[in-house]
C-alpha cells in the first residue's frame, strides 16, 4: 500500500502546551481522510506541520515521500492547500487571480479551471474582496484544484458555510477523489460521514484513533440487554463496554468492539438470565460523544489520557 502522508510520535509545543502530542498516522494514497476533533484540539497544529508552516517539535512526517519539513518549491506544485481563514488577493478580481496563480503550476490545465469556474458559478469579473464566505472557499478550492493536485489539504473547509454551498464543494472534491488524496479537518461529523473513507479523532492533541470509516462503524453498537427482573448493574464491566446504565430491566451500554458471535457468547455468559438483547448500529456522532464521554480515556488500548491545555494554534 503506498501511503501519502506518515507520521511517527509528530509533536508540536507552543510554550508550554502541546498542541500535537505523539501523533502517528497513515494515510493511503486515495484516501478521503477526515480528522475530527473539538476546536482547540490540535486539528490546524496538526496541518500546518504537514505543510511546513510550523515545524515539528518532535518526531517526523512525510508527505508524498518528502520530509515535510523540506517541503517547498517543487513539491508544493503537487499539493492543493485550503484553510479555513484562506488568504487571497482581495484587490484582484477573481479571474485575475486565477491568471496569476496559473503562472506558478506548469501542470495547470485550463479546461479544468473553466470547468470548475462554471461549475460553482463563479463570478469571473468581480473583486475577491467583494465574494460572499461561500464564493470565496469556491475561488480557494478552483485555484488549488487546477492543477490536479496528488494531495488536497483542507483545514475546516465548510466551516460557517450554508448547506447548499458546502454540498456543491463536497461535489466538487468528490469528482477529483479517484485522482487525488483527500486529508481535511473538521468539528462537524455530519458532514464528513458520508463521504470519508478513512477518519481520525484528535483529542487535547492525542489521537485516540485512525482508521476506515467502515471498520470504526462496524465495531460500535448501542446494546441493550432486558433482564427478567430489576438488577443492580454488574460492579465491573470489560472496558470496551462504555457509559452503562441501568434503567427499571434495561442495561444499556456502548460496545465499543463489537464481532459478532463472539460479542454475543459474551453478553451471554455476563447476562445468564437476560430476556433478550438488541445491538443497533450508531451513527458517527454518537460513536464520538461515546469516546468523549467516557472521562477521555481510549477504549481502544484501554490507557488514561492525559489532560492538557486545549489549543488553537
Amino acid at each position: 500500500m503506498t501511503v501519502a502522508i506518515q507520521t511517527e510520535k509528530l509533536s508540536r509545543r507552543f510554550g508550554r502546551t502541546m498542541a500535537v502530542d505523539q501523533v502517528d498516522v497513515s494515510v493511503p494514497e486515495g484516501a478521503i481522510y477526515a480528522l475530527v476533533g473539538a476546536n482547540g484540539a490540535g486539528k490546524t497544529s496538526f496541518i500546518k506541520v504537514l505543510m511546513n508552516i510550523y515545524r515539528p517539535s518532535s518526531g517526523c512526517a512525510q508527505v508524498l515521500g518528502i520530509d515535510s519539513t523540506r517541503l517547498g518549491g517543487r513539491p508544493m506544485r503537487r499539493i492543493g492547500y485550503v484553510s479555513e481563514n484562506q488568504e487571497m488577493p482581495d484587490w484582484m478580481t477573481v479571474g485575475q487571480m486565477l491568471d496569476y496563480f496559473r503562472a506558478f503550476y506548469p501542470e495547470w490545465d485550463r479546461t479544468l479551471q473553466h470547468q470548475l469556474v462554471e461549475q460553482f458559478e463563479l463570478p469571473l469579473k468581480r473583486k475577491v474582496k467583494q465574494l460572499s464566505r461561500g464564493m470565496r472557499m469556491k475561488a480557494a478550492l478552483v485555484s488549488s484544484l487546477a492543477y490536479r493536485p496528488a494531495l488536497i489539504m483542507l483545514d475546516e473547509p465548510f466551516s460557517g458555510l450554508d448547506p447548499l454551498v458546502r454540498d456543491e464543494l463536497i461535489e466538487g472534491l468528490l469528482e477529483r477523489a479517484p485522482e487525488t488524496t483527500i486529508f481535511l479537518s473538521s468539528h462537524d461529523l455530519a458532514e464528513i460521514e458520508s463521504f470519508s473513507s478513512h477518519v481520525g479523532y484528535l483529542e487535547n492533541g492525542r489521537l485516540l484513533f485512525s482508521e476506515e470509516m467502515s471498520a470504526l462503524t462496524d465495531r460500535f453498537r448501542d446494546v441493550r440487554v432486558t433482564l427478567e427482573t430489576p438488577s443492580p448493574l454488574p460492579s465491573k464491566f470489560p472496558d470496551g463496554w462504555l457509559q452503562p446504565q441501568m434503567t427499571d430491566r434495561v442495561i444499556r451500554f456502548v460496545h465499543s468492539n463489537y464481532r459478532a458471535q463472539l460479542t454475543e457468547h459474551e453478553l451471554a455468559t455476563a447476562f445468564p438470565a437476560a430476556r433478550g438483547y438488541s445491538l443497533e448500529p450508531m451513527p458517527l456522532r454518537e460513536i464520538f460523544l461515546a469516546v468523549a464521554r467516557n472521562g477521555r480515556r481510549n477504549p481502544f488500548s484501554g490507557s488514561d489520557q492525559a489532560s492538557k491545555e486545549e489549543a488553537k494554534a
